[in-house]
């Protein structure tokens, strides 16, 4: 990937192997988070990087941190168990 900050949506279906269609219907459901400029969107390279698997955002931890605590608090027990056997 370049050292561009933003992409467009061609970048981006030319990228992940995939329509420049199915990038517009997720940016619009909002599952993509894009920037609107003009008549065109910017997607910025976190998003990317989240959407490859390469890093996570702030809120992608704060989900999974509260997930894991959740698990602990629900299960704490059956886990310590689980891992003495």
């Amino acid at each position: 990937m370049s050292d561009k900050k933003y992409f467009s949506i061609p970048e981006i279906a030319r990228l992940l192997g995939v329509s420049r269609i199915y990038i517009y219907k997720k940016v619009k459901k909002g599952e993509i988070k894009a920037e609107k400029i003009g008549r065109n969107y910017a997607i910025e390279r976190e998003t990317i990087e989240a959407l490859l698997g390469n890093s996570l955002s702030p809120d992608d931890k704060k989900i999974i941190d509260a997930g894991v605590k959740k698990t602990i608090k629900d299960y704490g027990e059956v886990l310590e168990k689980l891992g003495k056997e």
